[in-house]
């Protein structure tokens, strides 16, 4: 069985008003850096047998902070990318009401279905996620995997047997970690959206 220790990147620059960002590489800020960093000592007795991370620069960083001076590579994983979110790439909700009249409204009424114009929907991102995830159950250890709000949620609601209806029910600010075990039968949630203080328990070898 595998550990899996989710985590979403660090903090990324936002812009006001708000735009959406799906699949553009922003890079870490420095706070971003510095939430990282928190979980390097937080994990320092953890003993990871793989880490695996989204291939856009944000999640990569993360991954490669907190595992500085060790000896163990980030795999590149592109399945774990967020949601391509094509034609609203970018823009603000105001924008995209004006650009695409009524499309804001339809992406709020099938939030799991909605897939904007050279974009995809979260049903999609669940698919290849979880796909990827799949893959690492015959690890033997705990596996660090750092990806994005828009992926863990759909990873989580996978793993809770929650409606992709409801997926922004669940929190996911920047460099929280979800804790979970994964097995062949089922998958078990430990915990949601951590924050390196909280009293939350490595259980040791």
């Amino acid at each position: 069985m595998s550990t899996l220790f989710l985590l979403r990147h660090g903090a990324i620059v936002q812009q006001e008003p708000r735009r959406f960002i799906g699949q553009t590489d922003h890079p870490l800020t420095e706070a971003g850096r510095r939430q990282a960093a928190l979980w390097r000592e937080a994990f320092s007795d953890v003993p990871f047998a793989c880490a695996v991370a989204s291939d856009l620069c944000r999640c990569r960083e993360t991954a490669a902070i907190i595992l500085a001076g060790r000896d163990l590579a980030v795999r590149p994983e592109p399945r774990l990318r967020e949601i391509a979110l094509g034609a609203f790439e970018g823009l603000t909700v105001d924008e995209v009401r004006d650009r695409y009249p009524g499309a804001y409204e339809r992406r709020g009424c099938d939030i799991a279905g909605f897939c904007p114009e050279g974009g995809e929907s979260f049903a999609e991102v669940q698919d290849r996620a979880v796909a990827a995830l799949n893959e690492l159950e015959s690890v033997c250890g705990n596996v660090l995997v750092v990806a994005h709000g828009g992926v863990n949620r759909t990873i989580l609601c996978h793993a809770l047997g929650i409606d992709l209806r409801r997926l922004f029910r669940l929190g996911q600010d920047y460099c929280r970690l979800n804790l979970l075990d994964l097995g062949p039968d089922c998958w078990r949630v430990d915990g949601v959206n951590l924050a390196p203080g909280a009293p939350w328990r490595f259980p040791g070898p």
